[in-house]
């Protein structure tokens, strides 16, 4: 398994109501950074502030070039991020189905070992077994 290059296709795939924030996180924007909370609507994240209309797009989303002409995202929120974001990838099939840069061949012929080492990958943005 590779590591992340930052494609971006996880976060353009779960953009536009593929995401949730827990009431919790919602409360969190809301009260220590209202500039993420604007755009919440009725529960749901990454809405317009002035129409209500949810995003194509996370509006946090940034897509950059490098010298190379190498595309990366990367999210203006990273550390205030919604759990679904952190959480991702959470099994190997869910990175198959998403064709996940990160996947390699040998990750698909033995997909027991390759979510060992992606539960290794994710052990720090993960909840402790049991939470």
């Amino acid at each position: 398994m590779k590591e992340c290059n930052s494609c971006g296709k996880c976060c353009i795939k779960y953009s536009n109501g593929g995401l949730s924030a827990s009431q919790a996180e919602i409360e969190g924007w809301e009260l220590f950074t209202p500039e993420i909370a604007e755009y919440v609507r009725d529960g749901e994240i990454w809405a317009d502030p002035s129409s209500g209309k949810l995003f194509e797009l996370c509006p946090f989303l940034r897509k950059t070039t490098d010298s190379k002409s190498v595309v990366k995202y990367t999210c203006d929120i990273h550390f205030d991020r919604p759990d679904d974001c952190k959480y991702y990838p959470s099994n190997v099939q869910e990175m198959i189905n998403d064709e996940c840069e990160m996947i390699e061949v040998i990750d698909i012929e033995n997909q027991k070992k390759a979510q060992v080492k992606l539960d290794i990958l994710m052990q720090d943005s993960r909840p402790p077994s049991g939470s």
